[in-house]
């Protein structure tokens, strides 16, 4: 059996809950082969509550899922011993070793920012031939070197702006597109200076959006959702934090998106309306230049491999871990994999290892679906996971929940 076919595989375990010719079961494929490709260039969990969650130290060897990897590359500015990252897309692995390498070997921020900051330089391609590729493995290189039809060769992307491309990017791309038809340049959120211009303008120009019937229908469907990354099984799940209403529930949390965080403090919410970073505007802590020194040192205490975290956890030694970062994949799985996945997260935990995730709806939904004799040994810390919901500056989720380890 070859790689790729597990890979695919393994993608489809992951998110294929339905018969293949039901409705939801072709949303469901449509998602996986996705996964593919590109989906998340910028992850949308902040990176700096993560950090506070796991509390990070020297000494702490942690696991998380990958995605686009602001937060593997965020974690090592910490300086934990170790991070082994995972993830299912070849295209998010790729990226991640890419980065990885970039940090290892380009020799100051400005560079490591033109390619990852700015990401829409000339010359960024010529970067990474010359200094990137090198410490690169073969299917790293042969990725990036991969022609995109005409338009040249996937790396060219980081010439022409890598945060519009991807699965997200393009979502993002259609909601600016919504927004001009409706009269509104999102752009222009840029020139607000205070919280309660934010408000004003998001109560001016983007809720009156909300209420156009292509953005109900829209809201409405949940194939449009896929574009944000967000499965069928985890569609509803969002709905039901207002009753079924998505259309509520986007609107809420878009107006936390605008309105919630200073916008010199949310590069979320820059990238969402600039879709890039600003020259001089916020930025993940990886990207930040005061971080580069430590970035570069630590860079090489990181792996990252193309397959489930379930098992990868089954070949690691029990009590080895400190941190867990699983995103939102919580959301997406049945009982069973719930079930696989803890059982491995607790053999391999440490006294006192720290679990986070993310999910699309309010509560934790890990009572009563995992073993109790299994999530009895964890305890839930309701107070700090609500505070940390509310400091999340992506706004997109429901909750942020952190377990740890008894004893």
């Amino acid at each position: 059996m070859s790689d790729a076919l597990t890979v695919k595989e393994q993608l489809g375990a992951a998110v294929h809950q339905n018969a293949a010719l039901s409705k939801t079961g072709l949303l469901e494929r449509i998602f996986s082969n996705a996964f593919n490709g590109l989906v998340y260039p910028q992850i949308w969990e902040d990176p700096e509550v993560d950090m506070a969650a796991l509390d990070i130290q020297s000494d702490h060897h942690l696991v998380c899922i990958a995605s686009g990897g602001c937060n593997l590359m965020s974690y090592l500015t910490a300086g934990p011993a170790s991070i082994t990252a995972v993830d299912l897309s070849p295209a998010h692995v790729a990226l991640n070793r890419m980065k990885l390498a970039a940090a290892r070997t380009l020799p100051d921020h400005r560079q490591f920012y033109s390619l990852f900051g700015h990401a829409n330089r000339k010359g960024n391609s010529e970067l990474f031939d010359r200094l990137v590729a090198p410490l690169c493995d073969t299917a790293t290189v042969d990725y990036w070197n991969a022609r995109r039809g005409l338009a040249g060769r996937r790396i060219d992307m980081f010439e022409r702006g890598f945060y519009r491309y991807g699965m997200l990017g393009r979502f993002i791309g259609m909601a600016h597109v919504l927004a001009r038809l409706s009269g509104v340049d999102l752009r222009s959120y840029l020139q607000c200076r205070s919280m309660e211009e934010q408000a004003a303008w998001f109560e001016a120009n983007l809720a009156p959006v909300f209420d156009t019937r292509i953005v109900k229908w829209l809201a409405g469907n949940k194939a449009t959702l896929i574009g944000l990354g967000i499965p069928p099984q985890q569609y509803d799940a969002l709905a039901g934090a207002a009753g079924g209403d998505m259309l509520a529930v986007l609107k809420e949390r878009t107006r936390a998106l605008f309105c919630d965080f200073p916008l010199s403090e949310n590069y979320f919410a820059w990238q969402a309306v600039n879709r890039a970073y600003g020259e001089n505007g916020p930025v993940p802590p990886y990207l930040k230049a005061g971080n580069f020194a430590a970035l570069k040192q630590h860079a090489e205490r990181a792996t990252i491999e193309n397959r489930s975290l379930t098992d990868l956890l089954a070949e690691m030694p029990a009590g080895s871990k400190h941190g867990y970062s699983l995103l939102d994949a919580v959301d997406w799985m049945t009982d069973r994999q719930l079930n696989d996945l803890w059982s491995q997260i607790t053999r391999t935990a440490a006294p006192g290892a720290r679990v986070i995730f993310r999910t699309a709806g309010l509560p934790t939904i890990l009572p009563g679906r995992v073993d109790d004799r299994v999530l009895g040994r964890w305890t839930y810390h309701a107070e700090q996971s609500a505070t940390w919901t509310r400091a999340d500056r992506s706004a997109i989720y429901g909750g942020f929940h952190l377990y740890t380890l008894d004893g």
